[in-house]
């Protein structure tokens, strides 16, 4: 092999193997074929440490679709795919599933505050339910002390380290809203996050490119930003898991509560409401007549925090 042939190879190699947005790969690909696109191989590169497969799967990952914009059938594709690169890469066997959005579903949820004893039992099942960053510490559920009276958890503490409950407090949790009119959406300029017929406000991690509009524009704080490569142990990852849920997720993306969708589109509760020890998380079907939720909005005095933004958020809190 002459000099120039190999170097054209190597230089192809480590711009696949950088990380890198969507937008300035398709950049560095074309400096890479100028520079010798020989290197590149149906099923994968040339000279590279890594399998022929799992380069090839690499290589269709990168110029996949919008996930909206997939046919079902492209949708097992993708799925299939992210399993075995899952096994490949971290040598772990996972089930994702793409599973649909039900008819006649429109999830919704309600906050019991006069329950709730801040034990944060459902922070931590979330944490492990979505496979969350520990390095990082990420949450996506955030529980507030609050002072009688208050209703606005800004004012409250959100940093508590002691026993609780503590005599005079009563508990707020905060988490993403799943909003009819979700400003996250509209301020997203690649269409990478949506909401699905069920009321759950999701996101196509591969389609984000980071540049946190939607969580500028979020006035709940429901979203969070990976500043650093998403690290669990392999002997604590859920591999139950969903495309637009808590599989893997990368530097640089957005990521944010999304209703347990790995869960509640098989008929299970989400892990926050499962692992509640007070029975103050509540949430069901709202098209449903009979549902428990229902149930609470008819008969209990509910509020939504910011109505007035109008932004229609399906999460309610209420007392008993």
């Amino acid at each position: 092999m002459d000099s120039r042939k190999k170097e054209g190879q190597m230089k192809t190699i480590d711009i696949l193997e950088k990380k890198t947005s969507r937008r300035s790969f398709m950049k560095k690909l074309s400096i890479a074929a100028a520079a010798g696109s020989a290197g590149l191989v149906a099923g994968g590169c040339v000279g590279t440490s890594e399998s022929t497969e799992e380069m090839g799967l690499k290589w269709e990952e990168y110029f996949k679709k919008n996930y909206r914009m997939m046919t079902p059938e492209e949708k097992d594709e993708t799925v299939v795919r992210l399993e075995k690169l899952a096994k490949l890469q971290d040598g772990v066997d996972i089930q994702m599933s793409n599973q649909e959005p039900q008819e006649k579903v429109l999830f919704g949820y309600a906050f019991n505050i006069s329950r709730c004893k801040g034990y944060m039992d459902c922070v931590e099942a979330c944490v492990q339910e979505n496979n969350l960053d520990r390095n990082s510490k990420t949450q996506y559920i955030r529980i507030f002390e609050m002072d009688s009276g208050q209703q606005d958890p800004t004012s409250g503490d959100g940093k508590y380290h002691h026993e609780v409950p503590v005599e005079n407090k009563y508990y707020m949790g905060i988490q993403c809203f799943h909003c009819e009119n979700a400003p996250c959406i509209r301020a997203c300029p690649t269409k990478a996050t949506w909401r699905e017929p069920d009321g759950i406000v999701v996101v196509d991690y591969d389609w984000c490119i980071g540049c946190r509009y939607c969580m500028a524009a979020c006035p709940f704080w429901g979203r969070r930003f990976n500043w650093g490569k998403p690290e669990v142990p392999k002997e604590e990852i859920n591999t139950k898991q969903h495309y637009l849920g808590n599989r893997k997720r990368m530097k640089g993306a957005m990521e944010k509560c999304t209703f347990c969708v790995q869960r509640t589109r098989q008929g299970k509760l989400p892990a926050c409401a499962d692992a509640c020890p007070t029975g103050s998380r509540v949430f069901g079907n709202l098209l449903d007549p009979d549902s428990e939720i229902r149930y609470v909005l008819k008969h209990k005095k509910v509020f939504r925090f910011k109505e007035e933004l109008g932004t229609d958020p399906k999460f309610w809190y209420f007392m008993d």
